[in-house]
């Protein structure tokens, strides 16, 4: 039997998660059964929704159940099959939803085979070419109804969506894209590397008044991926019909009865500037897939989209990658490298 590490969700987290709130875990696993294969992950993905299913609480996933490995998208390696495995082979590459944790079983049905394209590393399926982007592509166009010289705002725009977000509106022809961000580092990475035209520190100044200033004729599209003061500020400056697709609200994930973040103020705005607002799950388009890996794919493999990953090497510091994501401090896709 294999000898596997796994983190467990010890407790629920009251407001910021601790590290007393997991647990690293050692198991024995069993040999696969049929159907199944065993998965030796390299990598796997770290990513602030997660958050969210740490409560007990209705959602659009399950929450994490105490005491049992917490799951997520992984690449990793097949090491073992179990009988009636006829499509994949041992050391074939997959994504799976093994992660928190170095080794795992799943069924076979339940992993995808790793294409092999030049000039792209298997882990870009779990950022760019993965859920985060499709989640940048599908909000973008099919949510936010993006058009061809559209002025796009981006919040959380270093993240590992909002970094897509602006370089895909520039492809599909914005007239400008405006990124948020929380570091002078990330503001140079957004508009030196990612070809943003302007990006401000959500620190240095309120948000409203820097983003008036980065968009003086307004935005036609809002991709918000943190809500609060950003959602505000977007309201305010948004032209009349602009659409808005609400991705994520980081800035209310640690929020507790007492303590909650309040809304937007100046929802009427809604009303008098005759605004969409699209809240969206990125599973719902999962049909998308095909058409967007189609599109971008090409872009990633020359260069014209471009990404960042914060690798955090070994699953004995996941939790500080998790904690390290929710306060800011990775830079695009943050990933824990298992070996």
């Amino acid at each position: 039997m294999t000898t596997a590490h796994e983190v467990h969700l010890a407790r629920r987290p009251q407001g910021f998660p601790t590290p007393d709130d997991f647990a690293l875990v050692e198991r024995e696993l069993p040999a696969p059964g049929s159907g199944e294969v065993e998965v030796a992950n390299r990598y796997f993905s770290v990513d602030p929704y997660m958050r969210g299913r740490m409560n007990d609480v209705p959602s659009y996933v399950p929450p994490f159940r105490l005491n049992e490995a917490m799951d997520g998208r992984s690449v990793g390696e097949v090491t073992a099959l179990g009988d009636d495995v006829t499509d994949l082979a041992v050391g074939d590459l997959v994504l799976g939803n093994l992660a928190w944790r170095d080794h795992g079983i799943s069924k076979a049905k339940h992993l995808q085979k790793v294409s092999d394209v030049e000039g792209v590393d298997p882990r870009a399926y779990l950022g760019v070419l993965g859920a985060p982007g499709l989640t940048a592509w599908v909000g973008l166009l099919d949510h936010a109804a993006f058009r061809s010289g559209d002025a796009v705002f981006v919040s959380g725009a270093a993240g590992a969506v909002g970094s897509l977000v602006g370089q895909i509106a520039k492809q599909k022809g914005a007239s400008r894209v405006i990124g948020s961000a929380g570091s002078a580092e990330k503001v140079a990475w957004l508009t030196g590397e990612l070809g943003y035209d302007t990006a401000f520190n959500y620190k240095d100044a309120p948000v409203r008044e820097q983003l008036e200033k980065a968009a003086p004729d307004g935005i036609d599209v809002y991709f918000d991926n943190v809500g609060a003061d950003h959602l505000e500020a977007a309201i305010a400056v948004a032209n009349d019909h602009a659409r808005i697709a609400a991705c994520g609200a980081i800035a209310h994930y640690n929020d507790t009865d007492d303590d909650a973040t309040p809304g937007p103020r100046n929802l009427f705005q809604i009303v008098k500037k005759r605004l969409s607002i699209q809240g969206f799950i990125v599973t719902d388009s999962l049909d998308r897939f095909p058409a967007f890996l189609e599109e971008v794919t090409p872009w990633v493999a020359d260069g014209r989209v471009r990404f960042a990953e914060t690798v955090t090497e070994g699953i004995d510091h996941a939790v500080d990658a998790f904690l390290g994501l929710l306060r800011g401090e990775n830079t695009g896709k943050a990933l824990v490298q298992v070996r």
